[in-house]
């Protein structure tokens, strides 16, 4: 027998390689088949980066609201994050039932992009679905991501975009170049519903960090004129966007299906994150 990673010659019981101290019983990896995976998720024979759920994934609510991730061509991992929930039933303070979607784009030049994206996601969401208001909302994942630095030189930070969508219409709050669209039924294009905070050159100006602050939430109240869906996306999708003829007639999950492909077929280059709400009336 033989250590996987160093070669050297092992004895059939060891837990652990003498000459490096690899431990002889880590995960197999998943291109090379050798037990190799260190506690990072890396091979260390060929070091690839193990798949997640989180690389490719799909959530679907009952009432037809669907979104889908993935960690596209070019990227090592899914720096991008979703939250899609389904708010319950109505309160004394949340008059109709509502769904939730939050979705944030880890900025690639800071560290662990990552869990800045998937803490902000998780706890908007949350809080959104309590009832809790944009701003308070967007206020709870800035402090949660922010509390990952351990210093203003190594601070996660991510992009937001959340909606709250009731029987009325959608509340939207965003910072970054995260977007909202309008899709309405029956037509082949969008409106877009959001800007982008980033600069022509395409830095962004505005992000959730221990470094971003002062940073404040743009806010939008949305009452559709008939129904439609809502689209919430990253950077990785809407950058595709321009002239593309969305098809009609289908679900949200198919829709989103769709939008992927279109995504990874034009490039791939970024992770991709759709989320797609069905608002304003009676949908097909």
């Amino acid at each position: 027998m033989s250590c996987p990673v160093c070669e050297a010659p092992v004895v059939a019981g060891d837990s652990f390689c003498e000459a490096c101290g690899h431990p002889l019983h880590a995960p197999r990896c998943a291109a090379c088949d050798a037990p190799a995976v260190d506690a990072e998720g890396y091979c260390e024979r060929c070091g690839l980066r193990q798949p997640t759920v989180r690389d490719e994934a799909e959530t679907v609510l009952d009432g037809g609201a669907a979104g889908v991730t993935h960690k596209g061509l070019r990227r090592a991992r899914n720096e991008d994050a979703m939250a899609l929930l389904d708010g319950g039933p109505a309160t004394p303070s949340r008059t109709p039932s509502h769904t939730v979607a939050v979705v944030c784009d880890g900025v690639g030049s800071s560290p662990r992009a990552d869990e800045a994206s998937a803490v902000a996601a998780r706890t908007a969401a949350d809080a959104l679905a309590r009832g809790l208001g944009q701003a308070e909302a967007f206020e709870l994942a800035s402090r949660a991501v922010a509390k990952l630095a351990t210093s203003l030189d190594d601070a996660p930070a991510c992009t937001y975009v959340s909606a709250v969508v009731t029987t009325e219409g959608a509340s939207l709050a965003w910072a970054g170049d995260s977007r909202a669209y309008w899709l309405p039924g029956g037509s082949t294009g969008c409106a877009p519903l959001t800007e982008d905070h980033a600069i022509p050159t395409g830095e962004i100006i505005a992000w959730l960090g221990a470094d971003a602050a002062g940073v404040e939430p743009h806010l939008r109240a949305f009452a559709p004129d008939g129904p439609g869906l809502l689209l919430v996306c990253t950077d990785g999708l809407w950058r595709y966007l321009d002239g593309y003829a969305f098809p009609p007639a289908r679900t949200p999950l198919d829709l989103a299906r769709e939008l992927l492909r279109h995504a990874l077929d034009s490039g791939g280059h970024d992770n991709v994150t759709i989320v797609l709400i069905p608002l304003g009336g009676k949908h097909g």
